[in-house]
């Protein structure tokens, strides 16, 4: 067997308490609301299969209501089982490990794709909008959610010389190991690169300070907020983008099965409780129903 390329490193959340140590009773409803205001304004009226990736415990899964089918995509199978015990087994929901530099799927298999708070972590970003483009029909509607170098607080701790990087730089910066701010126009061309049209862009969360979120109620500052992300100010420290896929693609939206080997990209076969690549000689276990292609067992 060819000796394979070693992917990026990759952030891992298994295990993790992500969950109830940033959400649960953390103070950031502000923020979580006002990330579903941006959601709301970009999905599509409807749709038959989006790919969430890194859906981690299922904030906002029950958000795609529109479409017939969700795919919840993380790395984390510690994760992805608590969000299978909220939202269910079976139905519209599927759950797969795996992480995004290969995603286990055919090309042209979703009609809708999102990445949420997760971009911030991808040290290659080409080379997964490049996997994002590949698994989307043409006219395939894909958001992404990036944190914002070029935000007011980093422009002002520039200007203060509190701050050593210039927030106007388009390379990415790298602030902790493995979490990346990004020039709105380095993802723009990074997109356009991949194969995808941008069609909006929203500035979310200006207003995430313990101290505004103190001193004003919440619904406010979730008011004020919608209205900010109309301003197309791309000046906050998130940035919800639409994009299209465009160019030719094939379209495999109607095929029996979705998954395709995620090293050689031939045929799987299901087997039990696993499912094999007869080319590889390779098997990934399903683990009470999600499919976790973290590491395949050699056969």
């Amino acid at each position: 067997m060819p000796e394979r390329e070693p992917r990026p490193d990759i952030c891992d959340y298994e295990g993790s308490d992500y969950r109830i140590r940033f959400w649960d009773g953390k103070g950031r409803d502000y923020e979580d609301r006002v990330e579903r205001v941006a959601l709301h304004r970009l999905l599509p009226k409807q749709g038959r299969r989006l790919l969430e990736i890194g859906a981690g415990f299922g904030r906002l899964t029950q958000e795609y209501d529109a479409y017939d089918q969700v795919i919840l995509l993380d790395y984390s199978l510690s994760q992805l089982q608590y969000a299978q015990e909220q939202l269910g087994s079976g139905g519209r929901y599927l759950y797969v490990a795996a992480d995004a530099y290969r995603l286990p799927f055919r090309a042209g298999v979703f009609d809708g794709a999102t990445m949420i708070r997760v971009i911030h972590h991808i040290s290659d970003v080409p080379a997964v909008l490049a996997q994002v483009r590949r698994v989307l029909v043409r006219d395939g509607i894909f958001i992404l959610e990036h944190a914002n170098k070029r935000n007011l607080k980093s422009i002002l701790r520039y200007a203060l010389k509190r701050q050593t990087w210039n927030p106007n730089d388009l390379e990415p910066v790298e602030f902790v190991e493995l979490n990346f701010d990004f020039h709105p126009e380095y993802i723009r061309r990074s997109m356009t690169g991949a194969g995808f049209s941008l069609q909006r862009q929203l500035p979310v969360s200006l207003f995430r300070l313990d101290a505004l979120k103190r001193s004003l109620p919440l619904d406010l500052l979730v008011g004020i907020d919608g209205l900010v992300q109309l301003s197309g100010l791309l000046y906050a420290p998130s940035i919800f983008i639409r994009a299209k896929a465009v160019g030719s693609s094939p379209d495999n939206l109607g095929h029996g099965s979705i998954f395709a080997c995620p090293e050689c990209g031939g045929d799987l076969v299901h087997e039990d409780e696993s499912i094999f690549c007869p080319r590889d000689n390779q098997r990934w276990v399903i683990r009470d129903g999600i499919y976790d292609f973290k590491a395949a067992i050699e056969v």
